[in-house]
């Protein structure tokens, strides 16, 4: 029986989310709370198996009781989240926090609210299954934890041109949080482009790529129809569309229907790149549930591609992984601190050996 810690300041969403939980057969409500505070005390007393989390609260809102629990005693956590104001930032940092997954409030809150309960209770199924790591606390220098070097200059508006080599960077749930312990320790020299599929709805990918842009030596932003990757540039998929690479190499989104339930897929990515960069492809499959990603590592793999999979012991959920590991599509396997090193060494060594032979 998962059990689970219903917080939000308003009275109607925690009766809707109690009436969602105690519906299920294999869920019940461990209990409930109007704030932060409410909800610390009732963590540690109750220890819940799960928490959905509203971000907006009095006293203390969702973001630092959050924080607190993940330093203190790290639970999966579920946040209610909305697009109105701060809410799609608020939203990336929680994830960043160490949060397993978001659901979207109603906007007003009693439209569409049966839609909402269905996914929060998916949501719960899926958070119950991840691996929570303890946040450290802030460093005593108040220093960020990521110091980028200086930015490169943009790439340049003038005529566009293809890019020799691709990195690109795939996850699902717990991917924001590992996408800020990969993307910032890339180099803004790296000799490639970088694409990142992170599985997420729209509205909420822009403030993923401005976090990230923040942290990070490449310039990192949210794709556009059209766009051509490029050297020291990070292109994120947009929430709620595939994106994928036309012949010309240039970023072509679509709203063409999900694959493997989800939206922007990896593989739908993935499967236009054997033909435009060969074995000039570098992959890394990161936390997620499902496989999406293991199809169309396949393909670049056989293009002479190299793809790298996240450690199970790092992942918050061993799916997308695990996929790649079990069908031997794995060049290497690591925990998540040695990921931007791998996709270094692989994209310099592919380089390297390409003017070792031009000179030969």
């Amino acid at each position: 029986m998962i059990r689970v810690l219903i917080v939000d300041d308003s009275a109607f969403m925690r009766h809707s989310v109690t009436r969602a939980i105690s519906a299920q057969a294999d869920m019940e409500v461990a209990g409930t709370a109007r704030d932060g505070i409410e909800a610390l005390q009732l963590a540690r007393s109750l220890r819940p198996d799960v928490i959905t989390l509203d971000v907006e609260m009095p006293r203390l809102d969702g973001l630092k009781t959050l924080e607190v629990l993940m330093r203190e005693s790290p639970l999966p956590v579920v946040m209610l989240s909305s697009l109105t104001g701060e809410g799609a930032p608020a939203t990336i940092r929680a994830l960043e926090l160490g949060a397993v997954d978001f659901v979207q409030k109603p906007a007003p809150p009693a439209i569409g609210v049966t839609r909402v309960e269905e996914m929060l209770v998916q949501a719960v199924r899926t958070a119950v299954q991840a691996r929570i790591r303890r946040t450290p606390p802030p460093a005593r220098s108040g220093r960020p934890a990521v110091t980028p070097h200086p930015k490169p200059p943009r790439p340049s508006g003038g005529v566009a041109v293809r890019p020799e080599r691709v990195v690109v960077i795939g996850c699902s749930t717990g991917g924001p949080r590992a996408l800020m312990e990969v993307v910032p320790h890339l180099p803004g020299n790296l000799p490639a482009a970088v694409l990142i599929v992170q599985h997420m709805p729209a509205g909420f990918t822009r403030s993923l790529a401005e976090r990230l842009d923040q942290a990070s030596a490449l310039h990192v932003r949210e794709a556009e129809h059209g766009d051509m990757p490029a050297p020291g540039l990070a292109l994120l998929a947009p929430g709620g569309r595939h994106m994928r690479l036309g012949p010309d190499g240039r970023v072509q989104l679509t709203d063409s229907p999900p694959v493997h339930g989800v939206r922007p897929s990896v593989d739908v990515l993935l499967d236009t790149l054997p033909f435009l960069f060969g074995k000039k492809c570098a992959v890394a499959i990161l936390t997620g549930m499902g496989s999406d990603g293991a199809d169309g590592a396949a393909a670049v793999k056989a293009a002479g591609g190299h793809i790298v999979a996240e450690h199970q012991s790092t992942t918050a959920v061993y799916g997308m992984p695990r996929a790649v590991v079990e069908r031997g599509l794995a060049e290497k396997v690591a925990p998540l601190p040695d990921i931007a090193r791998i996709l270094c060494d692989v994209t310099l060594a592919e380089r390297t050996g390409a003017a070792t032979r031009q000179t030969a």
